[in-house]
Protein backbone atom coordinates (compact mmCIF):
# COMPACT_ATOMS: atom_id res chain seq x y z
CA UNK A 1 0.00 0.00 0.00
CA UNK A 2 1.12 3.53 -0.76
CA UNK A 3 -0.32 6.71 0.70
CA UNK A 4 0.49 9.90 -1.15
CA UNK A 5 -0.03 13.21 0.67
CA UNK A 6 -1.42 15.56 -1.96
CA UNK A 7 -2.00 18.47 0.42
CA UNK A 8 -1.16 18.92 4.10
CA UNK A 9 -2.53 22.36 5.03
CA UNK A 10 -5.85 23.36 6.53
CA UNK A 11 -8.38 25.44 4.60
CA UNK A 12 -6.76 28.35 2.79
CA UNK A 13 -3.43 26.55 2.32
CA UNK A 14 -0.04 27.91 3.32
CA UNK A 15 0.71 30.70 2.81
CA UNK A 16 -2.93 31.73 2.86
CA UNK A 17 -3.74 34.20 0.09
CA UNK A 18 -4.95 36.99 2.40
CA UNK A 19 -2.92 36.31 5.55
CA UNK A 20 0.02 38.33 6.82
CA UNK A 21 0.69 36.36 10.00
CA UNK A 22 4.31 35.68 10.90
CA UNK A 23 4.29 32.32 9.10
CA UNK A 24 2.66 33.49 5.87
CA UNK A 25 4.64 36.72 5.60
CA UNK A 26 7.83 34.89 6.52
CA UNK A 27 7.52 32.12 3.95
CA UNK A 28 6.82 34.73 1.26
CA UNK A 29 9.88 36.88 2.05
CA UNK A 30 12.15 34.01 3.05
CA UNK A 31 12.55 34.97 6.70
CA UNK A 32 10.79 31.79 7.91
CA UNK A 33 12.09 28.39 6.86
CA UNK A 34 8.90 26.53 5.98
CA UNK A 35 7.43 24.53 3.12
CA UNK A 36 4.39 25.93 1.28
CA UNK A 37 1.45 23.55 1.49
CA UNK A 38 -1.80 23.05 -0.40
CA UNK A 39 -5.11 22.11 1.21
CA UNK A 40 -5.45 18.73 2.87
CA UNK A 41 -5.98 15.58 0.81
CA UNK A 42 -4.42 12.13 0.39
CA UNK A 43 -4.54 9.40 -2.24
CA UNK A 44 -4.20 5.68 -1.48
CA UNK A 45 -3.23 2.79 -3.77
CA UNK A 46 -2.39 -0.88 -3.44
CA UNK A 47 -0.63 -1.10 -6.81
CA UNK A 48 0.63 2.44 -7.50
CA UNK A 49 -1.69 2.72 -10.52
CA UNK A 50 -5.27 2.88 -9.25
CA UNK A 51 -5.81 5.51 -6.55
CA UNK A 52 -8.59 6.34 -4.10
CA UNK A 53 -8.79 10.07 -3.41
CA UNK A 54 -9.62 11.11 0.15
CA UNK A 55 -11.27 14.52 0.03
CA UNK A 56 -11.14 16.79 -3.01
CA UNK A 57 -9.60 20.10 -2.04
CA UNK A 58 -9.84 23.33 -4.07
CA UNK A 59 -6.17 22.69 -4.97
CA UNK A 60 -6.83 19.31 -6.59
CA UNK A 61 -5.71 20.32 -10.11
CA UNK A 62 -2.30 21.54 -8.96
CA UNK A 63 -1.99 18.44 -6.78
CA UNK A 64 -2.68 16.15 -9.75
CA UNK A 65 -0.20 18.06 -11.89
CA UNK A 66 2.44 17.60 -9.18
CA UNK A 67 1.86 13.82 -9.02
CA UNK A 68 2.23 11.97 -12.35
CA UNK A 69 1.05 8.75 -10.68
CA UNK A 70 -2.49 10.15 -10.72
CA UNK A 71 -2.36 10.47 -14.53
CA UNK A 72 -1.08 7.11 -15.82
CA UNK A 73 -1.93 7.90 -19.45
CA UNK A 74 -3.59 4.62 -20.47
CA UNK A 75 -6.03 6.32 -22.84
CA UNK A 76 -6.74 9.64 -24.52
CA UNK A 77 -8.73 10.76 -21.46
CA UNK A 78 -7.61 9.00 -18.32
CA UNK A 79 -6.89 9.35 -14.62
CA UNK A 80 -5.48 7.19 -11.88
CA UNK A 81 -8.30 8.30 -9.56
CA UNK A 82 -10.81 5.44 -9.40
CA UNK A 83 -12.95 6.68 -6.50
CA UNK A 84 -13.38 9.52 -4.04
CA UNK A 85 -14.00 9.14 -0.30
CA UNK A 86 -15.25 12.21 1.58
CA UNK A 87 -14.53 12.48 5.29
CA UNK A 88 -17.01 15.31 5.78
CA UNK A 89 -18.87 17.99 3.80
CA UNK A 90 -16.53 20.89 4.60
CA UNK A 91 -15.92 23.29 1.74
CA UNK A 92 -12.14 22.76 1.72
CA UNK A 93 -12.67 18.99 1.36
CA UNK A 94 -15.32 18.98 -1.37
CA UNK A 95 -14.94 22.00 -3.69
CA UNK A 96 -12.34 20.12 -5.75
CA UNK A 97 -15.08 17.84 -7.05
CA UNK A 98 -16.01 20.67 -9.40
CA UNK A 99 -12.53 20.48 -10.93
CA UNK A 100 -13.09 16.81 -11.85
CA UNK A 101 -16.26 17.50 -13.81
CA UNK A 102 -14.79 16.82 -17.28
CA UNK A 103 -14.29 13.11 -16.69
CA UNK A 104 -16.40 9.99 -16.33
CA UNK A 105 -19.09 9.82 -13.61
CA UNK A 106 -17.57 10.28 -10.17
CA UNK A 107 -17.88 7.34 -7.79
CA UNK A 108 -18.12 9.07 -4.40
CA UNK A 109 -18.27 7.30 -1.03
CA UNK A 110 -19.68 9.34 1.87
CA UNK A 111 -22.19 9.11 4.69
CA UNK A 112 -25.88 9.99 4.23
CA UNK A 113 -25.25 13.10 6.35
CA UNK A 114 -22.56 14.33 3.96
CA UNK A 115 -24.69 13.44 0.95
CA UNK A 116 -27.53 15.50 2.42
CA UNK A 117 -25.26 18.50 2.96
CA UNK A 118 -23.95 18.25 -0.62
CA UNK A 119 -27.42 18.16 -2.11
CA UNK A 120 -29.00 20.87 0.08
CA UNK A 121 -26.94 23.46 1.94
CA UNK A 122 -24.02 23.27 -0.52
CA UNK A 123 -25.50 21.40 -3.50
CA UNK A 124 -22.29 20.31 -5.22
CA UNK A 125 -23.77 16.95 -6.21
CA UNK A 126 -26.74 18.66 -7.85
CA UNK A 127 -24.51 20.92 -9.93
CA UNK A 128 -22.34 17.99 -11.03
CA UNK A 129 -25.44 16.22 -12.37
CA UNK A 130 -25.20 18.69 -15.26
CA UNK A 131 -21.64 17.59 -16.03
CA UNK A 132 -20.02 14.25 -15.14
CA UNK A 133 -22.74 13.13 -12.67
CA UNK A 134 -22.10 11.51 -9.28
CA UNK A 135 -22.55 7.87 -8.37
CA UNK A 136 -23.12 8.12 -4.63
CA UNK A 137 -21.97 5.10 -2.63
CA UNK A 138 -23.37 5.25 0.94
CA UNK A 139 -21.00 4.77 3.87
CA UNK A 140 -22.91 3.23 6.76
CA UNK A 141 -22.33 4.61 10.26
CA UNK A 142 -25.50 3.45 12.01
CA UNK A 143 -25.53 4.65 15.65
CA UNK A 144 -24.70 1.97 18.19
CA UNK A 145 -23.57 -0.55 15.56
CA UNK A 146 -20.10 -1.57 14.37
CA UNK A 147 -19.42 0.26 11.11
CA UNK A 148 -19.14 -2.15 8.17
CA UNK A 149 -16.05 -2.03 6.00
CA UNK A 150 -16.27 -1.27 2.30
CA UNK A 151 -14.10 -1.60 -0.77
CA UNK A 152 -13.66 0.51 -3.87
CA UNK A 153 -14.09 -2.06 -6.68
CA UNK A 154 -11.56 -0.45 -9.02
CA UNK A 155 -8.90 -0.35 -6.27
CA UNK A 156 -8.48 -4.01 -5.27
CA UNK A 157 -6.34 -4.87 -2.30
CA UNK A 158 -7.61 -2.09 -0.05
CA UNK A 159 -10.26 -2.18 2.66
CA UNK A 160 -11.78 0.85 4.38
CA UNK A 161 -13.65 1.04 7.68
CA UNK A 162 -15.36 4.29 8.70
CA UNK A 163 -15.04 5.57 12.27
CA UNK A 164 -17.48 8.32 13.39
CA UNK A 165 -15.84 11.28 15.11
CA UNK A 166 -17.60 13.87 17.26
CA UNK A 167 -17.89 17.13 15.32
CA UNK A 168 -20.23 19.75 13.92
CA UNK A 169 -21.55 19.71 10.39
CA UNK A 170 -20.53 22.65 8.15
CA UNK A 171 -22.21 26.05 8.62
CA UNK A 172 -24.42 25.44 5.56
CA UNK A 173 -25.67 22.07 6.83
CA UNK A 174 -29.41 21.76 7.58
CA UNK A 175 -28.43 20.21 10.94
CA UNK A 176 -25.49 22.44 11.85
CA UNK A 177 -26.62 22.73 15.49
CA UNK A 178 -27.80 19.12 15.71
CA UNK A 179 -24.72 16.91 15.22
CA UNK A 180 -25.18 13.42 13.78
CA UNK A 181 -22.83 10.43 13.65
CA UNK A 182 -21.44 10.60 10.14
CA UNK A 183 -20.89 14.36 9.97
CA UNK A 184 -17.17 13.73 10.36
CA UNK A 185 -15.25 10.49 9.88
CA UNK A 186 -11.95 8.93 10.63
CA UNK A 187 -11.01 6.04 8.38
CA UNK A 188 -9.17 2.76 8.89
CA UNK A 189 -7.22 2.14 5.69
CA UNK A 190 -5.95 -1.42 5.39
CA UNK A 191 -3.71 -3.26 2.96
CA UNK A 192 -5.46 -6.62 2.69
CA UNK A 193 -2.34 -8.50 1.58
CA UNK A 194 0.07 -7.28 4.26
CA UNK A 195 -2.24 -6.21 7.08
CA UNK A 196 -0.63 -2.76 7.21
CA UNK A 197 -3.13 -0.41 8.87
CA UNK A 198 -3.37 3.36 8.92
CA UNK A 199 -5.89 5.45 10.84
CA UNK A 200 -6.60 8.69 8.96
CA UNK A 201 -8.51 11.37 10.87
CA UNK A 202 -7.81 14.94 9.68
CA UNK A 203 -10.80 16.12 11.71
CA UNK A 204 -9.80 14.45 15.01
CA UNK A 205 -11.17 16.86 17.59
CA UNK A 206 -11.33 14.89 20.83
CA UNK A 207 -10.39 11.55 22.31
CA UNK A 208 -13.35 9.16 22.48
CA UNK A 209 -13.43 5.64 23.99
CA UNK A 210 -13.99 3.89 20.66
CA UNK A 211 -10.77 5.40 19.25
CA UNK A 212 -8.51 3.59 21.73
CA UNK A 213 -7.89 0.60 19.45
CA UNK A 214 -6.89 2.75 16.49
CA UNK A 215 -4.32 4.71 18.45
CA UNK A 216 -2.92 1.72 20.34
CA UNK A 217 -2.65 -1.03 17.74
CA UNK A 218 -2.24 0.52 14.30
CA UNK A 219 0.95 0.94 12.29
CA UNK A 220 0.44 4.63 11.51
CA UNK A 221 -1.93 7.41 12.54
CA UNK A 222 -2.51 10.60 10.53
CA UNK A 223 -4.31 13.09 12.74
CA UNK A 224 -5.51 16.69 12.92
CA UNK A 225 -2.63 19.17 13.17
CA UNK A 226 -4.61 22.38 12.78
CA UNK A 227 -3.63 24.44 15.82
CA UNK A 228 -0.79 24.54 18.34
CA UNK A 229 -2.84 26.13 21.14
CA UNK A 230 -6.52 26.15 21.95
CA UNK A 231 -6.60 29.98 21.79
CA UNK A 232 -4.37 30.43 18.73
CA UNK A 233 -6.92 32.30 16.61
CA UNK A 234 -8.06 34.43 19.57
CA UNK A 235 -4.50 35.37 20.53
CA UNK A 236 -3.76 36.50 16.97
CA UNK A 237 -6.98 38.51 16.77
CA UNK A 238 -8.18 36.49 13.78
CA UNK A 239 -11.30 34.81 15.21
CA UNK A 240 -13.14 34.65 18.56
CA UNK A 241 -13.35 30.85 18.80
CA UNK A 242 -11.11 28.27 20.41
CA UNK A 243 -9.65 25.32 18.53
CA UNK A 244 -11.74 22.82 20.46
CA UNK A 245 -14.97 24.75 19.87
CA UNK A 246 -14.57 24.30 16.11
CA UNK A 247 -13.58 20.65 16.32
CA UNK A 248 -9.77 20.67 16.48
CA UNK A 249 -7.63 19.22 19.27
CA UNK A 250 -4.60 21.51 19.74
CA UNK A 251 -1.15 19.98 19.98
CA UNK A 252 0.00 21.70 23.18
CA UNK A 253 -1.39 22.06 26.68
CA UNK A 254 -3.15 19.63 29.04
CA UNK A 255 -5.05 17.00 27.11
CA UNK A 256 -3.53 18.18 23.82
CA UNK A 257 -2.33 15.98 20.97
CA UNK A 258 1.24 15.68 22.25
CA UNK A 259 0.08 14.50 25.66
CA UNK A 260 -2.49 12.17 24.13
CA UNK A 261 -0.13 10.48 21.68
CA UNK A 262 2.53 9.98 24.35
CA UNK A 263 0.35 7.17 25.69
CA UNK A 264 0.50 5.24 22.40
CA UNK A 265 4.08 4.20 21.55
CA UNK A 266 3.39 1.79 18.67
CA UNK A 267 2.14 3.77 15.66
CA UNK A 268 4.05 6.16 13.47
CA UNK A 269 2.50 9.57 14.27
CA UNK A 270 1.89 12.17 11.58
CA UNK A 271 0.00 15.45 11.73
CA UNK A 272 -1.94 16.69 8.69
CA UNK A 273 -4.37 19.58 8.05
CA UNK A 274 -2.04 22.23 9.53
CA UNK A 275 -3.32 25.79 9.78
CA UNK A 276 -1.23 28.63 8.37
CA UNK A 277 -0.95 30.22 11.85
CA UNK A 278 0.51 27.14 13.54
CA UNK A 279 4.12 27.76 14.65
CA UNK A 280 5.07 24.14 13.90
CA UNK A 281 5.25 25.11 10.22
CA UNK A 282 8.43 27.05 11.04
CA UNK A 283 11.12 24.38 10.88
CA UNK A 284 13.32 26.34 13.31
CA UNK A 285 10.64 26.99 15.94
CA UNK A 286 10.77 25.54 19.47
CA UNK A 287 7.29 24.15 18.87
CA UNK A 288 8.56 22.13 15.90
CA UNK A 289 11.44 20.86 18.05
CA UNK A 290 8.99 19.84 20.76
CA UNK A 291 6.98 17.81 18.25
CA UNK A 292 10.12 16.10 17.02
CA UNK A 293 11.17 15.24 20.56
CA UNK A 294 7.76 13.63 21.03
CA UNK A 295 8.25 11.51 17.91
CA UNK A 296 5.53 13.30 15.94
CA UNK A 297 6.02 14.15 12.25
CA UNK A 298 4.45 16.79 10.03
CA UNK A 299 2.95 15.75 6.72
CA UNK A 300 4.15 17.67 3.68
CA UNK A 301 2.92 17.84 0.11
CA UNK A 302 4.40 14.93 -1.80
CA UNK A 303 5.13 12.83 1.29
CA UNK A 304 4.80 9.08 0.65
CA UNK A 305 3.90 6.49 3.32
CA UNK A 306 4.35 2.81 2.45
CA UNK A 307 4.22 -0.64 4.02
CA UNK A 308 7.98 -0.44 4.37
CA UNK A 309 7.45 2.10 7.14
CA UNK A 310 5.77 -0.57 9.31
CA UNK A 311 7.11 -0.41 12.85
Amino acid sequence: MKILVLGSAAGGGFPQWNCNCRNCAGVRDGSVRALPRTQSSIAVSADGVDWVLFNASPDILSQIRAQPALQPGRALRDTGIVGVVLMDAQIDHTTGLFMLREGRPLDVWCTPQVQEDLTTGNPIFNVLEHFCTVNWQPVDVSPGQPCPSFVVPRAPGLRFTPVPLSSKAPPYSPHRENPHPGDNLGMLIEDVATGYRVFYAPGFGAMEPHLETFLADFDCVMLDGTFWTDTEMIDLGIAPKTARSIGHLPQSGPGGMIELLAGYPRPRKILIHINNTNPILDEDSPQRAELGAAGIELAWDGMVITNGDKQ
